[in-house]
């Protein structure tokens, strides 16, 4: 896809340059340079909704994540494509290794805490609703479903038990490395479309498992969120890392079904599949379950 098309739709006749930006499986995003400004142009990928995605309910995100600092601005929503334009932040994306330091884990929690403390958001992200839906459209899409399911939602089911009294809050829920940029004074997240009220601690899961943080990281992680380490919080965050690593696998089940890129999502799933098996065989996890 050359996206020429779509950007003279946001800006037509304007001479607007482009080029398009790396990472994402899902959408296309483009950065644009119109009269001497520049913009990201998200623009929205096919079937997502069948991903549990809801493109207004990302535009509210975005614009919560502005207002407290934490995501780029919002300048235009096109509708009814559902395409998201915002300002280009300059900055990089941190290599994994950096996001463990002590003090960007800090600001990682700030960031963090911040959004999870803001204004509520429209819509709902509930980790063991989502795998039970993708299970259904996969399979209502003549896809199969790993054996491993089974199991792995019986696990939950006993998580979930231990998750009900959490009042929800606005979560991310895709805290990938690719969705940080850092100016060297601001940590900024990006890729709001997975956003919802929900539990904080799939989020400090989220992204703990995504950046393989050890025992003490963790910890950090937490102290730095909380401003102190309580025993049922790292208990909490052991438990929904593996919730993490079970939506992800799911995900990767429903699009193995859906999507038409070529990725091999089959495998995206197999990986994290093992990954949430290991995470139910350690001592930690085993502990935090009884």
């Amino acid at each position: 896809m050359t996206f020429a098309a779509e950007v003279e739709r946001v800006w037509p006749h304007r001479g607007a340059r482009f080029e398009v930006l790396g990472g994402g499986i899902t959408n296309h995003n483009l950065k644009v340079e119109v009269d001497g400004e520049r913009f990201v142009l998200r623009v929205a990928g096919k079937d997502t909704s069948l991903l549990g995605i809801d493109r207004t309910v990302e535009l509210a995100a975005t614009r919560a994540a502005a207002a407290v600092g934490v995501g780029p601005d919002v300048v235009d929503f096109v509708e009814p494509e559902g395409w998201l334009v915002t300002r280009f932040v300059e900055g990089e994306i941190p290599a994994p290794e950096r996001m463990r330091e002590p003090a960007l884990l800090s600001r990682v929690a700030r960031a963090l805490r911040a959004f999870h403390d803001g204004a509520p958001i429209p819509g709902s992200f509930d980790s063991f609703r989502i795998v039970e839906s993708y299970r259904r459209t996969a399979i209502d899409r003549g896809g199969s479903v790993p054996d491993a399911y089974d199991w792995a939602n019986e696990v939950a089911r006993r998580i979930e038990a231990t998750r009900s009294t959490d009042v929800p809050v606005p979560c991310h829920n895709d805290l990938l490395n690719a969705n940080f940029l850092d100016d060297g004074e601001q940590l900024r997240i990006v890729d709001w479309e997975y956003a919802g009220m929900g539990d904080r601690f799939f989020d400090l899961a989220n992204f703990s498992v995504n950046h393989e943080l050890d025992e003490a990281q963790s910890e950090l992680l937490l102290d730095s969120y909380f401003g102190e380490l309580r025993a049922s919080d790292a208990d909490a965050l052991e438990l929904m890392r593996f919730m993490s690593d079970f939506r992800e696998a799911m995900w990767g089940v429903v699009q193995a079904s859906v999507s038409e890129l070529e990725f091999d999502f089959d495998a995206y799933a197999a990986e994290h599949f093992a990954r949430l098996a290991r995470t139910a065989a350690s001592p930690s996890f085993v502990a935090a379950l009884d």
